[in-house]
């Protein structure tokens, strides 16, 4: 008996080299070679051959054998799941981003190509407009009318940026300072303007500015000047009028940067013996920097197109770009003339952001949600 057993034993590891046991002639308990310790003894299966348990429910000791027998190894099951997935995320994207594209060719890429259109196209009687092409338009740009008129549109935005910068750099700076609950009343009372039509807060401003209204009677009051100063229509009336319209942009896109900063960096350069001007120049200006840029672009930019400021507090002394856009198209209808005007406005504002994005090396503007 003992001897069929070391026969059944021996057939076995001749056919299955993985799996060999040797057994002891004596009949004792066998042990597989290198085994740790253990005792893995032979497990007689049906017909007399003899299985060897591994532990871990594979036959012969190899995971994933009887996956053979199916003809394809684990590896080829779902190989093309990853490309159908892919292939499915495109299209629900793609999808998802259909409404976007239209309107974006609908509303700003058609306007546009249109607007570009009309500037080479030819006025016909008082508000036709003939599909001859033409380049006439864009060289009567260069009338000292015309020019002088692109470079004061320059300087106001210019110095509305000076201004905006100074008043709102420090006001967005101090702001992120706060303590979270006087940060959200700041923030508060900045929005509250919003919630009314910008051309109501300009009415306010005229009724401040016009001749004997409200500063004219507090700075005679106070000695300061002995007769109104009347100065509804001048050109500081514009400049006050633009820097309080876009000074929000400047204190939200400052505000957005020097939140995110370290002020520790600050007090350890104090500590280093760093001044306090030291400090801003080498710290607090550099980690900011992003935020003025924004700034700036969003002060500057709307600053060259926003001709109602400009109408109502400065009356016809002050004429921009803008202004000048719409009488070519409301009163004096020339179209194409009106288009040639904007279209160099665009790239005159998109010579700007490139700089910008040069500059400042991002494409981002801070304080935009």
């Amino acid at each position: 008996m003992m001897g069929r057993k070391a026969q059944l034993h021996t057939s076995t590891d001749s056919e299955n080299p993985q799996a060999a046991v040797p057994v002891d002639a004596s009949g004792g308990a066998a042990t597989p070679v290198g085994a740790p310790g253990g005792a893995a003894k032979p497990v007689d299966a049906p017909g007399g051959a003899a299985t060897p348990a591994t532990g871990e429910g594979h036959p012969a000791g190899r995971p994933g054998a009887h996956l053979s027998k199916l003809g394809a190894p684990s590896s080829a099951i779902g190989a093309g799941r990853p490309h159908a997935l892919t292939r499915r995320k495109r299209r629900v994207s793609m999808i998802l981003a259909a409404p976007l594209y239209i309107f974006t060719l609908a509303f700003v890429v058609g306007p546009l190509a249109y607007m570009v259109f009309l500037s080479f196209a030819t006025r016909d009687g008082q508000w036709g407009v003939k599909a001859v092409l033409t380049l006439s338009n864009y060289p009567k740009m260069a009338e000292p009318i015309y020019v002088t008129t692109f470079v004061n549109s320059l300087k106001l935005a210019l110095i509305t940026t000076v201004f905006v910068t100074l008043t709102g750099y420090p006001f967005g700076y101090f702001m992120a300072r706060l303590s979270p609950k006087r940060k959200g009343i700041a923030m508060f009372l900045l929005i509250i303007p919003f919630w009314t039509s910008a051309l109501m807060r300009l009415y306010g401003w005229m009724i401040v500015f016009r001749a004997n209204g409200i500063l004219d009677r507090v700075l005679m009051a106070l000695g300061i000047v002995d007769r109104p100063l009347r100065l509804l229509y001048t050109y500081p009336a514009v400049v006050v009028g633009m820097v309080y319209a876009l000074a929000p942009f400047m204190i939200y896109a400052v505000f957005s940067s020097a939140e995110k900063m370290d002020f520790h960096l600050v007090e350890a350069a104090r500590t280093l013996g760093a001044s306090a001007p030291r400090a801003f120049f080498t710290i607090t200006l550099p980690l900011t920097m992003p935020g003025l840029f924004s700034g700036v672009v969003l002060t500057f930019v709307p600053s060259m197109g926003l001709y109602f400021i400009a109408d109502l507090l400065g009356g016809n002394k002050v004429v921009l770009v803008g202004n000048l856009i719409y009488e070519q198209l409301m009163k004096v209808h020339d179209w194409p003339f009106a288009a040639a005007l904007s279209v160099v406005l665009v790239i005159l504002v998109s010579v700007f952001l490139f700089a910008y994005r040069k500059v400042a090396g991002s494409g981002e503007l801070e304080g935009l949600v």
